[in-house]
């Protein structure tokens, strides 16, 4: 551990912005002075162009456990994982329980495994494997609730939000968890000593924080991430929340609203010119440093709104391919790379069915060209996007992302039938390599032609 917390490093450039702004431009200049300086934010090295795989440890194996699970790193480790991110690990609350087994989200104990999925040493030899295969591993963090039988109930019912009657509430339907309250200070304190247990304690690389703006202030945050990050150098925070107040304190944020414009567009409720003006509305609201998390599934879409099939028909590979290449880090789903055809249950055991893994191809392909082409790297380190108008006869896209002299061009075909896609806009001619077949290709004005629901990606 260095002297100086890896945080303030990393953060150091946007103090003294700040600073210098304050004394020379005044107060009533700070805000805009906030937003360039945040544009410069350093994030892990590791992280440039990494990209993300969540793990069901209930679902993946019959076993359901650590042990088992990590039998398959190194063939995640082949497919081009880089980060690893287990669903919550800790014992679930007995008393309102979902359900056979309970939600993964109603924690009983924050400092404990659920014995379910194995013991403690289980779990850091999980982790030493993950990092001997050179990949990194995030816990799923949930600090907006806990389980109705955790020890705060009776030892702290101050930690919790109160009904009109003084009673212990919770949030909609979700009867099986008790919402906490951070307008108690002390509360801040305790889960921030429990965030870095796991570091101390089994050596994680960073959290996927669950609903980390629902009551929870972003003073807590900028409290509690430089504190959590003494303890490790290049730790990661991802944040399940979509605004950009939680920039710079979280690294990575979710992309809710590309998530829900390809679902539409998909069941023919919006245009595929939706994705430019979506696209520069996310340019615009997010600095440019912020990493932004693409999929077409996680545990909550496919539990609770439909599998790959039911959400995207005949085009999931095309908007798989996009979740990839469109901008920031992509997200892959345990189970997506054998064609996951089920929902799972959420509340009690049901084992994914390993049948194939007939798009590993698929997904290592598009991984090692985001390694490889900085065009596709994350935040502020990838390339600009830049939609390329198309003519064709249906419903086509396409897009480059640029850096410098590396680029990558995606065009996609979402009709039941061959389009002839030309580019009116394009004036010169340019060579590209079709990432998946190897092979060499000219596109000019006059475009190309593509099967039905078929995507091309080219590297130039």
């Amino acid at each position: 551990m260095n002297n100086r917390s890896p945080f303030y490093t990393r953060i150091l450039p946007l103090v003294l912005l700040l600073s210098l702004s304050l004394m020379t431009l005044g107060c009533t200049e700070s805000i805009e002075e906030d937003v360039q300086a945040r544009n410069h934010i350093e994030h892990p090295e590791w992280s440039k162009n990494a990209n993300m795989y969540e793990v069901n440890i209930r679902q993946y194996t019959e076993e359901g456990t650590f042990k088992a699970f990590e039998e398959h790193i190194p063939r995640l480790k082949e497919m081009g994982v880089d980060i690893l991110w287990l669903m919550p690990i800790h014992p679930i609350g007995e008393e309102k329980r979902k359900g056979e087994l309970g939600s993964y989200y109603s924690i009983k104990d924050y400092k404990a495994v659920n014995p379910n999925f194995g013991t403690m040493q289980d779990f850091k030899d999980l982790v030493e494997t993950t990092h001997k295969h050179d990949m990194k591993l995030f816990l799923d963090w949930v600090p907006n609730h806990t389980a109705w039988d955790h020890e705060w109930i009776d030892e702290h019912p101050e930690y919790y939000m109160k009904d009109s009657t003084g009673a212990i509430t919770y949030e909609a339907d979700w009867t099986d968890i008790a919402q906490l309250n951070y307008e108690n200070k002390e509360l801040w304190d305790k889960m921030i000593d429990r965030m870095k247990y796991w570091i101390d304690e089994a050596n994680i690389d960073g959290y996927r924080v669950d609903h980390a703006g629902h009551d929870i202030p972003l003073e807590f945050w900028k409290k509690a991430i430089p504190e959590v990050n003494e303890s490790k150098e290049d730790f990661f925070w991802l944040a399940e929340w979509n605004t950009p107040d939680m920039h710079p304190w979280f690294d990575a944020t979710y992309t809710w609203e590309y998530f829900h414009l390809t679902t539409d567009i998909a069941k023919g409720e919006a245009s595929l010119d939706e994705i430019t003006k979506l696209m520069a509305q996310e340019e615009e609201r997010f600095p440019a440093h912020a990493y932004r998390l693409y999929f077409t599934s996680n545990h909550d879409e496919n539990s609770w709104n439909g599998t790959d099939e039911e959400l995207f028909g005949d085009n999931f590979e095309n908007f798989a391919v996009m979740a990839a290449t469109i901008d920031g880090m992509p997200l892959v789903y345990s189970g997506q790379e054998t064609g996951l055809d089920k929902r799972l249950e959420f509340f009690k055991k049901d084992t994914i069915n390993w049948d194939g893994y007939e798009y590993e191809d698929f997904y290592r392909t598009l991984f090692e060209l985001k390694d490889r082409n900085e065009a596709l790297w994350n935040g502020q380190y990838g390339g600009e996007f830049v939609a390329v108008p198309t003519e064709s006869g249906g419903q086509t896209y396409a897009y480059k992302r640029v850096k410098g002299d590396q680029e990558v061009f995606v065009i996609l075909n979402f009709e039941d039938s061959e389009q002839n896609i030309s580019f009116p806009n394009l004036d010169d001619s340019a060579d590209y390599s079709d990432v998946f077949s190897g092979e060499d290709i000219t596109v000019d004005s006059e475009g190309v032609t593509l099967d039905a629901h078929s995507y091309l990606v080219l590297e130039k």
